[in-house]
């Protein structure tokens, strides 16, 4: 299977940036395999703190399906983007790294002046549709 990896980033991060509930549903529906996983694999420090406290190592958080993966991109788009104060671009070429395996390093950047102010990188595995069957990623890593 060719894989476009620019068109696979650039709609990836389209999703993440959609301020139209609907469109970005949609976008999901095309994007996703309709049983898709995305992992956060590093958690938020709080969560990673309150496991530390119980002594246990901090888990990855998961979402499975197009319904949960809705509500992950659209709590998103409503924490970073929809304030007005960001948004999500690209931030160096997606690459494949194996088959049906693509990385996109993307960043958090200042909507007025575009700093950088976090970013991470996604690794995404394909299906044989050339949709997204796993994400993993990892936040903070620019």
């Amino acid at each position: 299977m060719p894989i476009d990896v620019k068109q696979i980033a650039d709609r990836y991060l389209a999703q993440w940036n959609e301020p139209d509930p609907a469109a970005r549903s949609a976008l999901i529906r095309e994007l996703w395999a309709p049983d898709a996983l995305h992992v956060l694999v590093n958690p938020p420090e709080a969560i990673r703190d309150a496991a530390a406290a119980l002594a246990v190592p901090a888990p990855p958080l998961e979402v499975h399906g197009h319904r949960a993966l809705d509500a992950r991109v659209a709590r998103a788009y409503e924490m970073f983007v929809a304030p007005g104060e960001h948004v999500f671009e690209i931030a160096e070429e997606p690459s494949v790294l194996l088959p049906h395996v693509v990385a996109v390093r993307w960043s958090m950047v200042t909507a007025d002046g575009g700093e950088a102010v976090g970013g991470g990188l996604d690794v995404l595995y394909l299906d044989e549709d050339g949709r997204i069957r796993t994400d993993h990623q990892f936040v903070g890593t620019r």
